[in-house]
């Protein structure tokens, strides 16, 4: 009985790849039969699971040994004002362990190569400085939502962290030091990822979600504004003009747009985002513009130039 309900439940699950041709979710280690049955056939499901074809260019550029590192020069909006500061996008692409969601230290026919981007900004308020860093896990496959997110903040009043684990559904984590949001478990339905975004315009842009979506905030934006991690509606467009297409969001019940900027050939470089939002709190809340332009770029393997002549080398990024 249990080998028919088994084969039923596999039928079922091939036939809905087959139509649907998205990421197969691993079961979680309940003890169910049904959970019991997917961990049975995962491997099966896993192989079938449709991946994008890579490039030669997107293979000498991706993995020649070296990451991307971008600057930008940043104006971000934060409590009503205008700050001027920096950003940097680092995209480099790395062997991922799709259970422990770590990167790989050894190699594994289970590893999963993802372009991971880590994002920073840095900027004042008043006396006291922010510091942001987001990092995302995206498999280059393009077959799938990102396998993690994970998201702090620091700044002199206290730090906050949180993450986001691709598993049966989206497992949600967040550690803060304000009152109501100190420590914060949940799932959710999976959907669009912001934070996916931006790694996703660098693998295949050509298949980026566009009309009316249902799309999860940015875990930057969800946290300095406070909101409730959800999915929320949102509209989603994509254009062209002169070499550069821009990939727009608007959340309208967030009263909120993110457009980023971008080369419309290979290897679709980062040029610039705006993102419009409420600043500020109470009275005095009001529609402000964030914007980051691009200053320079370079290819290098940075985890390696640790050493105090090495410091020079920000130069050539005008940090």
């Amino acid at each position: 009985m249990r080998s028919i309900r088994s084969f039923s439940l596999i039928a079922a699950i091939l036939s809905l790849l087959i139509f649907f041709p998205v990421s197969c979710k691993e079961a979680s280690n309940k003890n169910t039969e049904t959970a019991l049955a997917l961990n049975s056939t995962n491997d099966a499901i896993e192989t079938m699971v449709p991946k994008k074809q890579l490039s030669q260019a997107f293979k000498d550029y991706w993995y020649a040994g070296n990451a991307e590192v971008t600057s930008y020069t940043l104006e971000q909006a934060r409590y009503g004002e205008i700050r001027d500061g920096h950003a940097v996008l680092v995209y480099v692409t790395e062997p991922f362990l799709p259970e422990e969601q770590v990167k790989a230290n050894q190699s594994n026919p289970k590893n999963v190569s993802v372009l991971k981007l880590n994002a920073t900004k840095k900027y004042l308020t008043g006396i006291y400085p922010y510091s942001i860093m987001g990092s995302t896990f995206y498999p280059i496959h393009d077959n799938q939502h990102a396998l993690k997110v994970s998201q702090s903040v620091q700044e002199w009043c206290g730090h906050v962290y949180s993450q986001l684990n691709n598993r049966d559904k989206f497992e949600f984590i967040s550690h803060s030091y304000f009152e109501g949001e100190a420590d914060q478990q949940s799932t959710l339905e999976k959907e669009h990822l912001e934070n996916e975004i931006w790694n996703r315009i660098r693998i295949n842009p050509d298949n980026l979600p566009t009309g009316e979506i249902q799309m999860i905030p940015s875990l930057e934006f969800i946290r300095l504004r406070h909101q409730k991690l959800q999915a929320y509606r949102a509209t989603a467009t994509l254009t062209n003009q002169d070499g550069i297409q821009t990939y727009t969001i608007s959340y309208p019940d967030l009263e909120r747009s993110l457009s980023i900027d971008f080369s419309a050939q290979f290897p679709h470089t980062i040029e610039g985002w705006k993102e419009t939002f409420i600043s500020g709190f109470g009275p005095n809340a009001k529609p402000m513009t964030s914007t980051a332009t691009k200053r320079k770029s370079i290819k290098t393997a940075y985890w390696g130039q640790n050493s105090n002549d090495d410091v020079r080398l920000r130069d050539s990024l005008g940090l």
